[in-house]
């Protein structure tokens, strides 16, 4: 039994349910799911196939989460916002495959703003982090233990978060970025950069992590000319945007750097 209804026979062998988790009828239990003791499973929540959930988690409601994830310990996914202005509207949590979320992490739905929070495939979310309402989180992004974020934060592909670290709600981390850990991010963090501290200033280009990635070297070489141009000269972010554009080889991670300097609108970190 489940939910009070019968499941299909064979489909119940290839799941692993312990007897005392709680399963809403309306939730969707792909096969090859494992779900732990004493965890709580609300409405309307949908697990993907070979996805493991371990003991004392709670999925409340609204929440879809891909396949081959690993929801570990006392985890929290899909609770109510932490906003003022949540008034009760339908929201959802969306997780997208492979992706593992360590134990008492809380992940919250999105509130009207944008009606979802979204986390990526193939990330990594340890202890206590926190991703609050309507945040976006890209793929194979990596969230240190107790990493702190407000709402509306969005986090690009590749980029890694040191633990302790708080960002500001609308902040925005660009892709292949590396933040070190106990940082307070106030301000956009560009793609392909190292940054750290509090308050936190940028430490030149992600250079380890780049190369680990197989980003070409002629790539690599124009994005530390970029950020000589942006944050070791006198020129403003105009000047160097216009400079860039002229002088600069225009491979697509340059495009990706300028687009996102133009767009930052709480202003990039120095």
């Amino acid at each position: 039994m489940e939910g009070g209804t019968q499941l299909d026979t064979r489909v119940e062998t290839l799941r692993d349910i312990h007897p005392t988790a709680v399963i809403d009828p309306s939730a969707e239990i792909g096969v090859d799911v494992r779900i732990g003791p004493y965890t709580i499973i609300g409405p309307n929540v949908v697990i993907g196939d070979g996805t493991e959930i371990g003991s004392n988690v709670l999925v409340e409601r609204n929440t879809i989460i891909g396949m081959g994830c690993r929801i570990h310990h006392g985890a929290v996914l899909g609770s109510d916002p932490q906003d003022l202005k949540y008034a009760g509207e339908p929201s959802d949590l969306v997780i997208g495959d492979r992706t593992v979320i360590r134990e008492y992490a809380t992940l919250n739905r999105g509130t009207a703003a944008r009606g979802r929070t979204e986390v990526g495939s193939d990330c990594l979310v340890m202890a206590y982090v926190h991703i609050a309402h309507d945040c976006v989180i890209g793929d194979h992004v990596v969230l240190a233990n107790a990493v702190n974020m407000g709402g509306h934060v969005v986090i690009e592909d590749w980029a890694s978060v040191g633990g302790v670290t708080a960002i500001h709600q609308f902040v925005r981390i660009g892709c292949h970025a590396f933040v070190g850990g106990a940082s307070r991010v106030q301000k956009d963090v560009p793609p392909y950069m190292r940054a750290a501290g509090n308050p936190i200033e940028l430490a030149g280009l992600n250079t380890v992590g780049l190369q680990r990635r197989g980003m070409p070297e002629a790539v690599r070489r124009e994005l530390k000319r970029a950020y000589r141009l942006f944050f070791n000269s006198t020129l403003n972010v105009s000047q160097a945007l216009e400079r860039a554009r002229a002088e600069l080889h225009p491979y697509p991670e340059i495009q990706r750097l300028l687009t996102f300097v133009e767009e930052s609108e709480r202003g990039i970190i120095l």
